[in-house]
């Protein structure tokens, strides 16, 4: 099991330095709030990472898992800032 196993490019992230590792990537959602790292797309994520570290899966795999993650962290952010927001008259 090697958690060191790098993605063949750097996955950027909404903040901090990209993830170059599965260690990074794992780090990054350790860190987000418990509300949003139990959302179904961030669970799904971190069993990916899980399966590359125990070569189960591939990195492409973990790396596509992150950003759907990511994807779908903005587009939430994005409706929660339309709905409180006041609509214009």
């Amino acid at each position: 099991m090697s958690w060191d196993r790098p993605f063949d490019q750097p996955v950027p992230l909404p903040s901090g330095a990209p993830a170059r590792t599965l260690r990074d990537a794992a780090n990054y959602i350790k860190k987000l709030p418990n509300s949003e790292h139990d959302r179904p797309e961030w669970r799904l994520a971190v069993q990916m990472l899980i399966d590359a570290s125990e070569d189960r899966g591939p990195m492409l795999f973990a790396r596509i898992g992150i950003n759907r993650a990511i994807e779908r962290q903005a587009l939430s952010a994005l409706d929660s800032s339309r709905k409180s927001t006041p609509p214009v008259r």
